[in-house]
């Protein structure tokens, strides 16, 4: 099962908080989220919730990252689980996306020059 968390912050953030493992089966409510969330200019998807991602949930994350630039917005995702972030990497996530360990450490990313993004450590 999957729960999917939204939060508007008073500083101009949009986060989106998957709890749950992200697999074939979770898919789809993700997808729908992060089509929900494609608009909104600064988007913070925080990752900290989920043990799993499978490769239908990357795929969606992807999509969803791919569909907010195309709107004009731009994605940081907070990635804290050692698993998650080797697979992450191993994947070449982390040259498409900028990967942090926090969302205090994600809303910063966003105000670094394109190029400048903060990656996590492992």
């Amino acid at each position: 099962m999957l729960k999917i968390e939204t939060e508007q912050t008073d500083d101009g953030f949009t986060i989106c908080r998957p709890v749950g493992e992200l697999d074939a089966f979770t898919v789809s409510q993700f997808r729908q989220s992060l089509a929900e969330l494609a608009s909104q200019s600064r988007l913070v998807i925080d990752m900290s919730g989920v043990p799993f991602v499978d490769s239908a949930g990357l795929g969606a994350l992807i999509g969803g990252i791919r569909r907010a630039r195309e709107l004009g917005g731009d994605v940081v995702v907070v990635v804290n689980r050692p698993g998650l972030v080797r697979t992450l990497r191993t994947t070449g996530f982390d040259r498409i996306v900028a990967m942090t360990e926090t969302v205090d450490a994600a809303k910063q990313a966003f105000e670094k020059p394109e190029g400048e993004g903060t990656t996590t450590e492992s």
